[in-house]
């Protein structure tokens, strides 16, 4: 299977295009029971910092009628009170925004929500505090990128490889770059990112050299390097960002 097969399988799987997630569901079967859950990936990364770990992310993502949710739990591994935080991300088929929650150990939540041309961002800063609302003018079909949860970006780099426009077989796709539009919740901001697939490249992976893909992602004040496994479902395997001193390896 050539390149570009494997990546419509993996995003169909991932993103539950509609016409596969209703291909084989009859209406009765719909009213009767929802279809079992999928689970499309699940693990954790550590995340290192001058080569010391500071933090593991647990994660899972499933799809179940026509959408997907990704669940994400980091933890600090230092500290006499390590914070934890929790997210939980759910988008339909085409991408679209259907919810996102955060909240974390200490106290504080926040959700995001879409609204007509909106993206409505509640924030609670205790459990008895009114929620402050802040409104962003953008699409539903903006990403989230919130601080902390990585498998957020391996969501990207599944989008980006189903829209990218491409060129050349498996061994020699070049791919154009792609911006994005994306929210970071806990900073209340948005930003513009832009990925690119660079190519196959060896990479040492828990002292393993593996052969991945590498993809550049670029935004107005930072540059990450990505390197997803082909062979798997383009899972997220590692991420580097030189200008932090840290490195993200999946467990």
């Amino acid at each position: 299977m050539n390149l570009k097969s494997r990546v419509h399988s993996a995003v169909v799987a991932v993103l539950m295009c509609a016409i596969l997630a209703h291909a084989d569901q009859k209406a009765d079967q719909k009213k009767d029971k929802p279809a079992p859950s999928q689970t499309v990936d699940t693990g954790s990364f550590g995340v290192f910092v001058k080569g010391q770990r500071v933090v593991t992310e647990t994660f899972t993502v499933r799809q179940q009628n026509g959408s997907s949710v990704i669940k994400s739990e980091v933890k600090e591994t230092a500290g006499a009170s390590p914070v934890e935080q929790k997210s939980s991300l759910e988008i339909t088929g085409a991408s679209e925004l259907l919810r996102y929650e955060w909240s974390q150990s200490g106290g504080g939540s926040l959700m995001v929500l879409p609204n007509n041309e909106f993206l409505m961002e509640k924030i609670t800063a205790t459990p008895s505090s009114k929620p402050a609302e802040q409104a962003f003018l953008m699409p539903n079909t903006s990403m989230i990128l919130d601080n902390n949860f990585f498998v957020q970006r391996e969501v990207l780099v599944w989008r980006y490889l189903a829209v990218a426009p491409c060129k050349g077989d498996s061994s020699k796709r070049e791919c154009q770059p792609v911006e994005f539009g994306a929210l970071v919740p806990q900073d209340r901001t948005s930003l513009r990112v832009r990925l690119e697939l660079v190519g196959k490249e060896k990479v040492a992976i828990r002292g393993v050299e593996r052969e991945l893909l590498r993809l550049n992602l670029h935004g107005e004040s930072f540059d990450w390097v990505l390197w997803v496994d082909d062979h798997d479902q383009f899972k997220l395997m590692r991420v580097a960002i030189p200008a932090d001193n840290t490195e993200v390896v999946r467990d």
